[in-house]
């Protein structure tokens, strides 16, 4: 069940760091506390490459901030391509979960 439930949301990852990020930049600790919030528990391991990917395919982009706890931050944001594939993403994702629930209600009707 465990291998089920992560591969679920490994296949989601992209779509909800898109989202955390389309509302305004975000610093990578920062997406992992959100996602924690919502029960999403990710870590740096796997959140990096995927910002990094996100990044190299012009999805996202990034600024340096100075920090008063240390060395300059790097912040994440979408770019406009990066809006366009979320507007994309989160469309699909519609249609997958309507069809995922109907197929499901028509199982349970049975």
């Amino acid at each position: 069940m465990e291998n089920a439930q992560s591969q679920m949301r490994k296949g989601v990852l992209e779509l909800v760091i898109l989202a955390i990020l389309s509302r305004e930049p975000a610093y990578p600790s920062d997406i992992i506390n959100r996602l924690k919030e919502t029960q999403l528990i990710v870590v740096e391991g796997t959140l990096y490459p995927l910002l990094t990917r996100l990044k190299n395919s012009g999805h996202l982009d990034y600024t340096w901030q100075e920090s008063s706890s240390g060395p300059p931050r790097k912040y994440y944001a979408l770019t406009e391509k990066g809006k366009e594939f979320y507007t994309t993403l989160t469309e699909s994702w519609s249609q997958l979960v309507q069809s995922v629930n109907q197929t499901i209600q028509n199982q349970t009707k049975s």
